[in-house]
């Protein structure tokens, strides 16, 4: 049975429930339930608070779990990321009030306010910067107004409360977070070969949900003489599927495309003559 940690609520949860149902995996129906079992996909679920995930899955008393990667660097646990899932993305700053630095160098004996004292201790010792660092537990941009603090390092998405605050960013993001699946460093070196297929498993259906919402299947009728133009506007993964019409001289193509760029080359293949041209939905897939 694989035990996998994923976040009990905040900004990770839902996503994260989400992209499991997407992969087939049995998900909680209640937000009270803390573990559940899948028994279909010998899987056991437990759900806990994202900040502690890493610690729980570094100590080997669970085998993966999904969190942030800013909570990861920040517990300082024994684990690393081995996918990224591409949600819950956001970039953490230093700010303050204006005038008061422009760079990393400008902190030198100030005192920085955060929540995320291991990112915050660990990049400005990785720089050379001696300043102090006081941990609070959310709510940091008050720190300044209240003289708890001079500066503070937190997560910035619009930037909006910033700004009520009278603060704003300065210096080069100290790193960019997102959703990732975490596991034990140096695990599947020593891992069993059944929880490593298990893991394997799980890694590729994300990956497949990854892909299905990433790309779109697109189909189209050409002439054959237009169809090199085509394929070099839909070149698939390996290459598009071409089949043979029974009007003569006109073929069948199919190809997945990136969802983004999925209105641009249905534009693009009908000013070359295409017709008849669809895209539908990925649910699922294996690369």
């Amino acid at each position: 049975m694989l035990r996998i940690a994923v976040p009990n609520k905040g900004s990770l949860s839902g996503p994260a429930g989400e992209m499991l149902h997407e992969a087939g995996y049995q998900q909680r129906r209640e937000s009270k339930e803390l573990r559940i079992v899948d028994p279909t996909n010998e899987v056991e679920f437990f759900y806990l608070r994202p900040r502690d995930i890493a610690i729980y899955v570094s100590s080997g008393k669970l085998d993966i779990g999904i969190t942030g990667r800013d909570l990861l660097v920040d517990s300082g646990a024994d684990a690393e990321e081995i996918l990224p899932l591409g949600f819950a993305r956001s970039t953490f700053r230093f700010a303050a009030k204006p005038g008061t630095a422009t760079g990393l160098t400008d902190l030198a004996g100030r005192t920085v306010a955060t929540s995320y004292e291991g990112i915050v201790a660990g990049h400005l010792a990785d720089h050379g910067v001696d300043a102090s660092v006081v941990h609070l537990d959310g709510a940091v941009e008050t720190a300044i107004e209240l003289g708890v603090a001079e500066v503070i390092a937190d997560v910035v998405e619009t930037g909006t409360s910033l700004r009520n605050a009278g603060l704003e960013v300065f210096g080069e993001p100290i790193m960019k977070s997102e959703a990732v699946v975490v596991r034990r460093t140096g695990a599947s070196a020593d891992a069993d070969e059944t929880v490593e297929t298990k893991v394997q498993q799980f890694l590729r259906r994300l990956q497949g949900v990854l892909v299905a919402r990433t790309y779109v299947m697109m189909d189209y009728d050409c002439r054959v003489e237009q169809l090199e133009k085509a394929v070099a506007l839909t070149p698939g993964l390996e290459s598009p599927t071409v089949s043979p019409l029974h009007n003569e001289g006109w073929v069948a193509v199919r190809a997945m495309v990136p969802a983004k760029d999925a209105q641009r080359i249905m534009d693009d293949l009908y000013d070359i003559g295409a017709r008849a041209i669809l895209t539908t939905a990925i649910h699922a897939c294996r690369l």
